[in-house]
C-alpha cells in the first residue's frame, strides 16, 4: 500500500482545523486506497496542545488513516536519533536549525520531510493552521484529489489524470514533481493594510523584493503577481493543468511533493522570515520538472494577533527579513534557471551538490542592496505613520543585526543541505520503536 503523509505544522491553536484536514485525509484513503499519515507538528502553548490532542483524538477511526500528533519535545527526540545516527558533523548545530527556538517556516516542514521519510511515505501534502476548504454542493472541495492523481507518475502518464496540459515532449518521461494550487481571499502576507493606507507605499513596500537592477516595468509586475494567490473567485469546475508548474500561483497552504525533491534538498531553515520555504518551488521548475497546477484553493484568513502589538512586530520583523533574504536567494535562483535540465542526473534526480555550492557563493553578495532595503522600509513606514512609524523605530537599532542574520541564513542553508543526504538516509532506518506511537485507535497521544 502507497504511504503519504499529510501535514499541519503549527504554533497557534488550530482545533478546527485539525478535524477539517482529518476529514480530508479520510477522504484520501477512502478515494485512492492510500495510507495516510496525518502528521501534526505542535509548537504551539500547552493549552493549544491540549485542544489539538483532543482534536486528534476525536477524529473518527478509518482503517488506513494513521494520526500521529507530535509535540516538540517529541520532534526533538526523533531528531536527535537521526542526527546521532547519520554521523553528520556539528550535530548540536543541525539539531538547532532543525528545530530552532524561532518560528521557521522551512524548518518545520523539514522536520515533516524527515519523519515522512521515517513513516515510509512517497510524497509530503501540506496544509497551514491558518486555513480552510472551500465547498461546492455540501462537500468540501479537497486539493487532495488532484495530488494523489498524479504526483509521482510519469508526466505522459499522469497526463489522463488532468483537464489540459502543455507538456514539452522532452518532459514526458520525467515524473510529477509537485502539485498545487494557491488560496482566495486575503493576501497571503499581511500587508493589505497598506494596501489600503497607501497604494504607493504598498507598491513600494513589495517591489523591494525584486531583484538587484530590475527594472521599474519588472518591479510592478512583481507587485501586481505577489501575494495575491487565486484571487477571491470561488470554486464552481476542476481545471488542472500538467506542464512546468505555475509557481506564481501554488502556495505552500496547498502543496504536494514528491520524496524524490523533499529527501534530496530541504528548504532553507531561515528563522523569523516568511517566505523561506518557498525554494522547493523554484527548484522543481527550473529543473524542469513536470508539475500540475490546479484550482482546488485553500481559503485563507488571518488571526488576529499579526495586526496588533508584539503580533504586529513579530510579523513586520519576518517580513523584512525576507526582503533581505533575497539578496541571497535571487542570485540562488540565477543558478537554478541558468542550469536548468543539469539540474538533474540520467534517473531525474536532483543533484544537490551544485545547490549547495551556488548558496555558499551567494554569501560573499555584497550587502549594498541590504542597506538601500532596510532604508527604502524605513521611509515607507515612516510615512504610513502610527504603528508602522513605531515598527520603524524598532527596526533601527536591529539593523545590523538583522544584515548579519541574512548572510548566516543562506550558510546555514548550504551546510543543512550538505548534511541532508545522511539525514534522510537515518530517517529511513529509523528503528520501528523510535518512530511516532501509533495507537491501535488509529490516534496517536
Amino acid at each position: 500500500m502507497r504511504d503519504v503523509c499529510l501535514t499541519l505544522p503549527t504554533n497557534r491553536e488550530c482545533a478546527d482545523t485539525i478535524t477539517a484536514v482529518g476529514a480530508e485525509a479520510a477522504h484520501a484513503v477512502r478515494r485512492f486506497g492510500v495510507r495516510v499519515h496525518l502528521l501534526v507538528l505542535d509548537s504551539a502553548d500547552p493549552a493549544a496542545r491540549a485542544r489539538h490532542a483532543a482534536a486528534a483524538a476525536a477524529l473518527p477511526v478509518v482503517d488506513g488513516l494513521l494520526v500521529h500528533h507530535l509535540d516538540e519535545d517529541a520532534q526533538r527526540a526523533f531528531l536527535r536519533g537521526v542526527i546521532d545516527r547519520s554521523g553528520a558533523p556539528g550535530p548540536d548545530r543541525l539539531l538547532d536549525l532543525m528545530l530552532p527556538d524561532a518560528v521557521s517556516y522551512g524548518a518545520c516542514t523539514n522536520r515533516a520531510f524527515l519523519l515522512a521519510a521515517a513513516l515510509g511515505c512517497s510524497s509530503v501534502h501540506r496544509r497551514d493552521s491558518d486555513s480552510r476548504y472551500q465547498w461546492l454542493d455540501g462537500r468540501p472541495v479537497f486539493p487532495i484529489e488532484h495530488e494523489l492523481a498524479t504526483l509521482g507518475l510519469k508526466a505522459a502518464d499522469a497526463a489522463a489524470a488532468v483537464t489540459e496540459h502543455n507538456l514539452d515532449p522532452e518532459l514526458a518521461d520525467k515524473p510529477v514533481a509537485l502539485v498545487g494550487a494557491s488560496f482566495v481571499g486575503e493576501l497571503s502576507v499581511d500587508l493589505g493594510e497598506i494596501r489600503e493606507l497607501d497604494p504607493e507605499v504598498y507598491h513600494d513596500v513589495v517591489a523591494l523584493w525584486a531583484p538587484t537592477g530590475a527594472s521599474e516595468r519588472e518591479r510592478s509586475d512583481l507587485v501586481a503577481e505577489s501575494f495575491i494567490g487565486g484571487g477571491t473567485e470561488p470554486f464552481t469546475a476542476d481545471r488542472a493543468v500538467l506542464g512546468r508548474p505555475d509557481i506564481w500561483h501554488i502556495d505552500m497552504c496547498n502543496i504536494a511533493l514528491d520524496h524524490e525533491v523533499y529527501e534530496r534538498v530541504p528548504l532553507p531553515p531561515a528563522t523569523d522570515t516568511i517566505g523561506s520555504d518557498y525554494f522547493l518551488h523554484h527548484l522543481v521548475h527550473d529543473a524542469t520538472l513536470p508539475g500540475v497546477t490546479h484550482n482546488r484553493h485553500i481559503v485563507n484568513y488571518y488571526t488576529p494577533e499579526r495586526r496588533t502589538g508584539p503580533g504586529f512586530t513579530a510579523y513586520q520583523l519576518r517580513y523584512a527579513k525576507f526582503l533581505l533574504s533575497m539578496l541571497y536567494l535571487h542570485p540562488v535562483y540565477a543558478d537554478l534557471e541558468a542550469a536548468g535540465p543539469a539540474l538533474l542526473d540520467e534517473q531525474h534526480h536532483v543533484r544537490p551538490e551544485p545547490i549547495a555550492d551556488s548558496a555558499r557563493r551567494s554569501a560573499a553578495t555584497d550587502r549594498a542592496e541590504n542597506h538601500r532595503r532596510l532604508a527604502e522600509l524605513d521611509r515607507c513606514y515612516r510615512r504610513l505613520g502610527g504603528k508602522y512609524a513605531e515598527f520603524a523605530d524598532h527596526l533601527v537599532p536591529r539593523r545590523e543585526q538583522l544584515l548579519d542574520r541574512a548572510q548566516s541564513d543562506i550558510e546555514d542553508f548550504a551546510l543543512l543541505i550538505d548534511a541532508w543526504g545522511p539525514l534522510v538516509r537515518a530517517s529511513k532506518a529509523t528503528p520501528a520503536d523510535r518512530l511516532p506511537h501509533q495507537p491501535e485507535n488509529g490516534n496517536t497521544t
